[in-house]
């Protein structure tokens, strides 16, 4: 039988509803009882779970035999230095390496992540740099998965740790010369509040804070610029922006502040040759790009570089000494355009030969370089590294993931949009094998996410290959909340517009299954994180549509998480769902919660899963709502609740646990629909 949970009622009102939450107890993991009902769900989940051992061992065989143990991604050029990274089989993590001034120098391995996590549960480097002179190493580690680093300095001529080590520090750090690094600390909820400078040898007590934001709504960050002149410091909210920058040739001056906050306008920000660059919102829907001159940095005298358009959102920049790369998005896709900042010859287009792809700038370290790096992938191309020449407009592949067994003549990729309620056209990508039929009888995967402005791509996943090669399609619905459309999509996905997220999932769903390419019982969503709130509102709202849903670290207890401003990313996020404290806002949000929502009726087939030491979805969320679920559901279909009792809020950190996870995932999806081989 499955666990009850104890009922144990915590009653209050808000807005004059009274509001009784049976489980709010759950939420205190120093109690025994919470543990012990914890590890009952985990036990009962197993013994429900032991008839398909055999397939989960055999998916993850499947899956592990799709990946090059033994691999080494491509090097990039820093300072000098060729740095890449390298897997070796039977190691969880991966090495980082260097060789000096040729790649037939020899390998220096300047960090190992599997030492550090030697002996550890869970092991994560949140951020690593080394100085310009490339003499030493800052990281920052965590071993408890709930994002609280350790900050170290490494010697990388003798190996040795310096004395140096600074706790409870948060991503990300940054140096100014060999002697002078900046990192972040938070407050008590986890948000990154404070920049602070620290000059090697000296102890923490003489450390100076060179900036600090009170307003719980903003989040800080710091960087190095990509010229090496100025130290970056970040103060974003969800709607509004502001940007201060330190000279690294005077790293003990105070922050200068590029451009001051201003309402509902957020920027980002990009050193080029003598001047910087802001891409903004303001009077862009879009964005646009500005300049401004460094010697003239404070006085308001930015002009337009880039116009803004309608059909064209600018997500971000990517610059050189010679060349401006701005990543855009236009008709669902990204797209990268080339500014020439020397010559100013006509701008122009890296083109790609897919109908639906995902493209991204990476490892371009190099300042003054001739070269733009990028990856490509989509649902049928494994992710491949190419260097771009400016000068000849010629790329060139340095790798393509080699992905053992895989032959990308045995799938085929859809892409279609889906008439929403409302009218809005939703992008759908979809990976089918040659065989599959569109006749109603194939199991079908739905994924989306649909949060916070995250686009997601169609991108390689040779994971999901086990399932195709079962007979299922693999879709992946771009609903609204993510920027797939441009800046508008998101805008009509959160806040008082969330509802559009969950409408569009269910009439994709609902579309799939009218136009056969599944059935109601053949049909299975997925969602985590932010996509587990989705989980929760559509097994709400259409629970007859699916067969089983999989929500992965699920964001379900909307109203009671959103009122309590303690928890990590409480407080910030009140501009992406609403503050519950506002009584129309609660309305709205109250109308939607998973864990507010749930009736006595029947659910499908449902895993949920979760990591005790989740940071940023407190774990008694899924927890309370799969007890009120059982309370409340009137089936006999199976709920099951997994527990990663050391995890966070990725689950495990090692990558061959992440893919036992995975294959426990599947093996649920496959026997849900009476697939067991």
């Amino acid at each position: 039988m499955p666990p009850a949970a104890t009922v144990k009622p915590r009653v209050d009102t808000l807005h004059g509803e009274i509001r009784t939450d049976n489980y709010f107890w759950i939420r205190d993991k120093t109690n025994p009882e919470v543990i012990s009902y914890l590890n009952a769900e985990n036990a009962y989940t197993a013994a429900k779970m032991a008839h398909t051992e055999a397939l989960q061992q055999k998916l993850y065989d499947e899956m592990l035999s799709r990946i090059k143990e033994n691999d080494v991604s491509v090097p990039y050029r820093e300072n000098g230095y060729y740095y890449s990274t390298r897997t070796e089989k039977g190691k969880s993590y991966a090495i980082r390496v260097r060789r000096k001034g040729s790649l037939n120098a020899p390998e220096e391995v300047f960090l190992d992540d599997n030492a550090l996590a030697a002996g550890k549960k869970f092991s994560s480097v949140g951020d690593w740099a080394v100085t310009p002179g490339g003499s030493r190493l800052a990281y920052l580690h965590d071993t408890t998965a709930l994002r609280v680093y350790t900050l170290y300095v490494k010697d990388l001529s003798t190996g040795k740790l310096l004395a140096d080590s600074i706790s409870r520090v948060v991503p990300s750090v940054a140096w100014a010369n060999d002697t002078v690094l900046f990192y972040q600390t938070a407050d008590s909820a986890r948000r990154s509040d404070a920049v602070w400078r620290h000059v090697l040898g000296t102890p923490r007590s003489s450390d100076v804070e060179v900036f600090h934001e009170n307003d719980v709504l903003d989040n800080v960050g710091v960087n190095r610029s990509k010229s090496g002149k100025y130290i970056m410091i970040y103060d974003d909210g969800f709607t509004s922006s502001q940007a201060s920058v330190i000279p690294t040739a005077n790293p003990f001056a105070t922050p200068i502040v590029v451009a001051p906050r201003r309402p509902n306008v957020e920027y980002s920000l990009e050193h080029i040759d003598g001047a910087f660059l802001l891409a903004t919102n303001d009077g862009a829907q879009n964005f646009k790009v500005m300049r401004i001159p460094d010697t003239k940095v404070g006085t308001g005298g930015w002009t337009e570089f880039i116009p803004a358009s309608d059909s064209v959102f600018i997500e971000s920049m990517e610059p050189f000494k010679n060349n401006l790369v701005v990543i855009q998005r236009s008709g669902g896709l990204r797209r990268l355009r080339v500014v020439d900042l020397k010559t100013h010859r006509p701008d122009y287009y890296i083109t790609f030969p897919e109908a639906a792809y995902a493209v991204g700038p990476t490892g371009n370290a190099e300042f003054d370089s001739d070269t733009l790096r990028f990856n490509y992938q989509s649902m049928l191309t494994p992710p491949s590294t190419y260097d771009y020449s400016f000068s000849t407009r010629q790329r060139v592949l340095k790798k393509k993931v080699e992905v053992p067994g895989f032959d990308p003549g045995k799938y085929d990729v859809k892409r279609f949009m889906v008439k929403a309620r409302d009218g809005a056209m939703v992008p759908v990508s979809m990976i089918v094998g040659k065989d599959w039929k569109q006749d109603g009888t194939h199991p079908l995967l739905e994924y989306a996410y649909g949060s916070y402005g995250s686009t997601t791509e169609a991108t390689f996943s040779s994971s999901v290959l086990s399932l195709v090669d079962r007979g299922f399609a693999y879709a992946i619905a771009h609903i609204r909340g993510g920027q797939e459309m441009g800046r508008a999509w998101y805008d009509q996905g959160k806040m008082m517009n969330k509802k559009n997220t969950f409408n569009d999932f269910v009439d994709v769903g609902q579309y799939l299954v009218d136009n056969k390419f599944t059935s109601k019982d053949r049909l299975i969503a997925n969602g985590g994180s932010a996509g587990g709130l989705l989980m929760g509102a559509v097994v709400n709202m259409r629970p007859d549509l699916f067969k089983a849903v999989v929500a992965d670290v699920p964001f379900v207890d909307v109203i009671n998480t959103m009122m309590d401003a303690s928890i990590p990313l409480t407080a910030q996020e009140w501009q992406q769902w609403g503050d519950p404290h506002d009584a129309t806002q609660y309305a709205y949000m109250r109308s939607y919660s998973p864990y507010d929502n749930v009736e006595r009726k029947a659910y499908p087939w449902m895993l949920v899963t979760t990591s005790l030491n989740d940071s940023q979805v407190g774990y008694w969320e899924p927890a309370k709502w799969v007890a009120k679920l059982r309370a409340m559901k009137t089936d006999n279909n199976p709920l099951y609740i997994k527990i990663n009792m050391a995890g966070g809020h990725g689950g495990s950190s090692g990558r061959y646990d992440v893919l036992r996870e995975r294959a426990f995932r599947y093996a649920f999806m496959l026997d849900a629909v009476g697939i067991q081989q």
